[in-house]
């Protein structure tokens, strides 16, 4: 059945009552929906923030929350407590996803994952098979909440002789939580800029989103094999490229900005610089805190971000973007037909339908960024071109990196950087879906001959 035919007929009768009839992928997208909607609702309240929030600044902020994002028309430094605890718990229930949230809560009651949920929980996590999911939902919250902890109390070794006890334990707690999903949101209105130069700051929440972004199927596999001759062939591509990017990367920012005044050429000591070469080169893979100007980086630092947002990090993980393992695929498929040869990956063949997946996702990417652009640049013309594409491809990477014009966009701008916040949180997850659970009629055709190239 169609996604048109069961939004004309959305219930289906079942001895227990009615259900909605949605598919995994849907029932995410309207999840992440209404989180959005809920969390706006109460980031709107008076006793949420210091100034009056308008509907759209709120449901802005909460969307750019629930998505991992971190693109703000409001600062963080403007809401209260309260507010700012709405964003840490819309930042980790979207971070982790909401199913794994209802799926752990069923397992602590001592219930059985029911199978419809099984696969909610699945296309949550990006697992393609049903074993052992139980055990992963619990690796998955209790891995995410000992490393933010962890996070945390290293940070407060920083912050708390600085800001006091409470101010720097919060301070700690919720760039903690925040780095680890890759969400951007910093208390500070310059993100991390002030701790440029201090190597706790910088190392930690860096090491937060980058374990973040290896994907919860990686870590399983690390804490499982526990030797890399015994590791799938997707937690050795994960790791070596995520090192890999980050390093080649590292250097290009380091060449690129060095002696930039407004960057890295303002910093006085070589540690100085090279920390904030390290952090810039790895927060585009989704993690949205920086530690200099981004509006003032030159435009080829500015490409190579866009670059690094658009391949984000690894599957299943709490980073967006294309995933590292479809840019690494692709990679893999151009050298070996320029070789002539089958697609390999350390001693094994990559699979057609991983091909196909691969192609299909970067390609939807490129369409999804693509609109986003054109329509920005039909309501914002007036800002720079290189502004909007930077903006577009933050927002589909759920990155939150942005040239500063977030909150200079018109009304329907920031409205399509929210769908597009939405789709590219859940939309790789839909399409991986749908190319993982279709099926393939018996019936063949002739092969057609078109030229390439």
């Amino acid at each position: 059945m169609s996604f048109w035919q069961r939004l004309s007929r959305p219930w289906r009768h079942t001895p227990h009552g009615r259900v909605l009839r949605l598919s995994p992928p849907e029932t995410l997208l309207l999840g992440f929906t209404l989180l959005c909607l809920i969390g706006g609702g109460l980031l709107r309240l008076p006793m949420a923030a210091t100034v009056t929030l308008d509907w759209q600044e709120a449901l802005f902020t909460a969307t750019s929350a629930v998505t991992v994002t971190g693109l703000a028309v409001v600062d963080t430094s403007a809401f209260t407590p309260f507010g700012q605890v709405v964003l840490l718990a819309l930042i980790q229930i979207g971070g982790l996803g909401f199913m794994t949230f209802g799926a752990l809560t069923l397992l602590l009651l001592g219930a059985r994952l029911p199978l419809q949920q099984q696969n909610l929980v699945r296309e949550a996590l990006g697992e393609t098979s049903l074993g052992e999911l139980s055990q992963l939902v619990r690796l998955v919250v209790a891995f995410a909440v000992l490393v933010e902890a962890v996070g945390a109390g290293l940070l407060a070794l920083h912050w708390v002789p600085e800001l006091g006890w409470s101010r720097g334990l919060w301070a700690s707690l919720f760039h903690a939580v925040s780095a680890f999903n890759n969400a951007g949101f910093s208390l500070w209105h310059d993100s991390l800029t002030r701790d440029v130069g201090t190597p706790l700051v910088t190392l930690v929440v860096s090491s937060l989103f980058i374990v973040g972004g290896l994907g919860f199927v990686v870590i399983s596999d690390i804490r499982e094999k526990r030797h890399w001759g015994r590791f799938s062939m997707q937690t050795k591509i994960v790791l070596c490229a995520t090192l890999a990017i980050n390093l080649v990367a590292m250097a290009a920012m380091a060449a690129l900005e060095w002696h930039n005044p407004a960057t890295l050429g303002g910093l006085e000591s070589l540690g100085d610089k090279l920390q904030a070469a390290w952090f810039q080169a790895v927060t585009p893979r989704t993690a949205g805190f920086n530690s200099v100007d981004t509006a003032a980086m030159s435009d080829a630092s500015s490409l190579l971000t866009m670059l690094l947002m658009f391949i984000g990090g690894g599957a299943s993980s709490t980073a967006s973007g294309i995933k590292l393992t479809t840019f690494i695929v692709l990679l893999l498929v151009a050298r070996a037909f320029l070789r002539g040869t089958q697609p390999t990956a350390y001693g094994r063949a990559i699979g057609e339908q991983t091909v196909m997946k691969a192609v299909a996702v970067a390609l939807a990417g490129v369409a999804l960024v693509f609109v986003t652009l054109l329509v920005l640049c039909i309501t914002d013309g007036r800002l720079a071109f290189l502004d909007l594409a930077f903006e577009s491809v933050s927002a589909f990477g759920t990155v939150g990196l942005s040239r500063g014009i977030t909150n200079e966009l018109s009304l329907p701008g920031q409205w399509m950087l929210m769908l597009t916040m939405l789709l590219g949180r859940v939309g790789p997850l839909s399409l991986g879906y749908f190319l993982a659970t279709r099926r393939t009629r018996g019936m063949r055709y002739a092969e057609g001959h078109i030229q390439i190239g």
